[in-house]
């Protein structure tokens, strides 16, 4: 990795996670996968050069989804921010901003965002897209929050959906048994007390091809063992900086929800990290890596299950294209 802090740098807000003034949370999340499960046996039925014991092995990967042939990535947006505004109890009428953050939409534009918002019957709120890959949940929590803060918006839907099934080569064994499909929504409204902490973020562009949708095959490809290394010795350091400038004990961090890009990799940020009394999310297994979605669609599925206590401390990790990267302190919904 280039050292040059030019190269990269860190935009932190000044401050732990107490301020005046107010306050943003999240109150309510959903998720979303396509009903199709494709196991590891299915690749290799499908020609993929690979075992099961290998995938399991490098990636940890048992299974994962893909949209139906016209499912899309709004259509998975949608029943995720259904779930979400049912579970944070808001009305369509009460959401002022929609922001969907995506790298996988068909073409650039028309946006999801509009889109989204219109099938959800939300009247002519702010929308647009974001795009920052698999760090993408983050970035979008953060402005989500700030919003609200600065009293510009009454409550927030985010929203990350990928649709990566149509962008595999399946030739490429490195890549095609990792990417999946999927969606994650929040729903970000005021609060008394502060729930969701500085985030600290950056990037290092000086690698962003190193994970790419190639510009003449049209499909995903990436330096796997590059960005593994420059995540699993860049990435703990940023995600205590999180807790730092939250002012959060890593002893009271209930949830360590990092990007799910491969299991090794989450297990090494987890060891790393060191946070004695985390659970570590590990849905990659069953949901394979969908970008900017594994974050919310984790995270999800964790408060759905009662794993996280309401009010818990929860640190988030998002790290990938770009590269990209955005961390900051949550309480659970």
């Amino acid at each position: 990795m280039n050292d040059h802090r030019s190269d990269e740098r860190s935009h932190e807000e000044p401050g732990g996670i107490v301020s005046n003034g107010l306050q943003a949370r999240i109150r309510g999340l959903g998720h979303y996968q396509p009903a199709n499960v494709v196991t590891n046996d299915d690749l290799i039925a499908r020609g993929v050069d690979t075992t099961d014991e290998w995938i399991r092995s490098r990636v940890g990967i048992v299974e994962r989804r893909y949209a139906e042939p016209d499912e899309t990535v709004v259509d998975m947006a949608e029943h995720a921010a259904s779930k979400a505004l049912a579970a944070a109890g808001v009305a369509a009428d009460d959401v002022d901003l929609v922001i969907v953050t995506t790298c996988t939409m068909p073409t650039p534009i028309p946006a999801a965002a509009p889109e989204l918002a219109s099938r959800l019957g939300i009247p002519a709120p702010g929308a647009y897209d974001l795009n920052t890959g698999c760090s993408g949940f983050v970035y979008a929590l953060n402005t989500a929050a700030a919003t609200v803060q600065i009293g510009q918006a009454r409550n927030v839907l985010v929203v990350a959906a990928e649709r990566f099934s149509g962008w595999l080569d399946f030739s490429d064994r490195s890549t095609c048994i990792i990417l999946a499909d999927g969606a994650g929504a929040a729903v970000v409204g005021a609060s008394d007390e502060p729930a969701i902490g500085p985030i600290v973020w950056g990037s290092d562009g000086g690698q962003s091809r190193s994970v790419i949708i190639d510009e003449d095959t049209r499909f995903f490809a990436q330096e796997g063992q590059a960005v593994y290394r420059w995540a699993t010795s860049r990435m703990p350091a940023v995600a205590i900086e999180a807790c730092r400038r939250a002012e959060v004990d890593l002893a009271d961090i209930a949830a360590f929800v990092p990007h799910q890009a491969n299991l090794r990799m989450i297990d090494a940020l987890a060891k790393k990290l060191g946070a004695p009394n985390a659970i570590v999310a590990r849905d990659v297994q069953v949901s394979g890596n969908t970008s900017a979605a594994t974050i919310p669609l984790a995270l999800s599925k964790m408060v759905e299950r009662g794993e996280i206590p309401s009010g818990a401390p929860v640190l988030l990790l998002g790290f990938g294209s770009g590269l990209a990267f955005a961390s900051q302190v949550i309480l659970a919904p």
